[in-house]
């Protein structure tokens, strides 16, 4: 049964993650976590990364598979991030656009370009401090704490689907979304909710399993 002093030893990790960088960060109950097959189905059919890295839809687990693991875990550390990415009222505007859109300047272009080139080395950051505190928790006798990441993996250029075997492994994290985490509702459920579409500011999530 889950008690308040056992959610209090897990502020440690909260500490953590606030001195790690980020804006907001809350223990919650591990069956806070909002999972739903219709995250996957998005997945297939709404984001261009689908099928393009082992971290993401169809490599990762799948929602049923993450339902039975999660079941297993007693509380999340789940924590946002700001991101310091340039990001204007006018590119967050741009961002709005399809890529191939006729109206977009190669000036647009460039500004959009310069984002996701600032947005991407966020991301790889993200999962160097996630990885952190897995690591955190673990020293602390929590062995099976386990991370996750939002979004597509990021750390290689190409991933090596070929051979279907990551070549980062103790770096590389499941994407929240690839297994079904509804990350929007979780976070507003929790009271700390990511703006969407955002207007000049985007923000990041991460997700630790403490069992």
């Amino acid at each position: 049964m889950k008690s308040e002093a056992d959610k209090s030893k897990l502020d440690f990790l909260k500490d953590l993650a606030l001195e790690l960088g980020a804006a907001e960060a809350k223990i919650i109950p591990a069956d806070e976590i909002v999972v739903e097959n219709r995250v996957v189905l998005k997945c297939r059919v709404g984001c261009k990364e689908f099928g393009k890295t082992l971290m993401c839809p169809p490599y990762a687990p799948s929602v049923d598979e993450f339902r039975k693991s999660l079941s297993e875990y007693s509380y999340a550390l789940v924590f946002k991030l700001k991101s310091q990415a340039e990001a204007t009222a006018e590119v967050a505007k741009l961002l709005s656009k399809n890529e191939n859109d006729p109206s977009l300047t190669e000036e647009m272009k460039e500004k959009i370009q310069d984002f996701w080139a600032s947005w991407k080395a966020e991301k790889k950051e993200l999962v160097k401090k996630i990885c952190a505190l897995e690591k955190a928790a673990m020293n602390r006798g929590y062995t099976l704490a386990l991370g996750f990441t939002t979004g597509s993996c990021m750390i290689c250029d190409e991933c090596n689907l070929e051979e279907k075997i990551c070549t980062h492994p103790t770096e590389a994290r499941y994407s929240a979304q690839a297994v079904g985490i509804n990350v929007l509702q979780t976070l507003e459920n929790a009271g700390m909710p990511i703006p969407v579409p955002f207007n000049k500011t985007p923000e990041s999530f991460g997700l630790v399993l403490i069992t």
